[in-house]
């Protein structure tokens, strides 16, 4: 796809993303693989909900903006990561809804599981409702180089993890094509407000 093309992905995927509540103001970032070496990502600061070609920028994978007066997120490492250690990936977006910012606060342990939900299917390589989805959570860290180190660990040990949530931030997912990256954005929030639901109901 060319520039133009991965562009407007980002802005579409921003529009959405603004629309269901999940990005509201100019929180999140989003990215999409430009080539071997380059990523586009969203401009620090910008409304999700109201991106232009011009809120777009080009990075290296080391997060250095290729593009002199556009400045990256500063979460810009935290995609980088994924490109170099994931050639499959080809989207990344990093989302701040309230369902996955309450629960990341009330789960004192440094992940989540989810079994049984039919909606599991739609994580890349879940063929089954009978299986185990594990979603780490790290704490947050505004020193991104050293929370992105604790994340390394668990990208290399689990080839199969499908996002990740910081702790009273947000969450992070990918996939080869921007759409699959809005589709497990989209399972994700399911889970994340059934598991909510049903946890107001247990504690009753």
């Amino acid at each position: 796809m060319t520039r133009e093309q991965l562009s407007q992905e980002i802005i579409d995927a921003g529009r959405f993303l603004y629309g269901r509540g999940w990005s509201p103001a100019t929180s999140s970032n989003y990215s999409a693989r430009l080539s071997a070496t380059e990523v586009l990502l969203t401009v620090s600061g910008k409304h999700k909900g109201q991106l232009g070609l011009d809120d777009v920028l080009a990075t290296d994978l080391n997060g250095n903006s290729l593009e002199p007066g556009k400045k990256p997120s500063a979460e810009t490492l935290l995609h980088t990561q994924l490109y170099q250690c994931r050639p499959q990936v080809g989207a990344v977006l990093h989302t701040h809804s309230v369902n996955a910012t309450v629960l990341s606060r009330l789960t004192e342990a440094d992940h989540l599981v989810f079994e049984d939900y039919e909606l599991q299917k739609a994580f890349s390589g879940v063929q089954t409702h009978e299986s185990r989805v594990v979603v780490p959570i790290f704490d947050n860290d505004q020193d991104i180089a050293r929370l992105a180190s604790k994340v390394q660990p668990w990208l290399d040990a689990h080839a199969d993890c499908a996002g990740y949530l910081i702790r009273g931030h947000g969450l992070y997912t990918w996939g080869a094509k921007m759409s699959d990256a809005l589709r497990q954005i989209e399972a994700f929030e399911f889970l994340f407000e059934c598991e909510l639901k049903a946890r107001a109901v247990l504690n009753r």
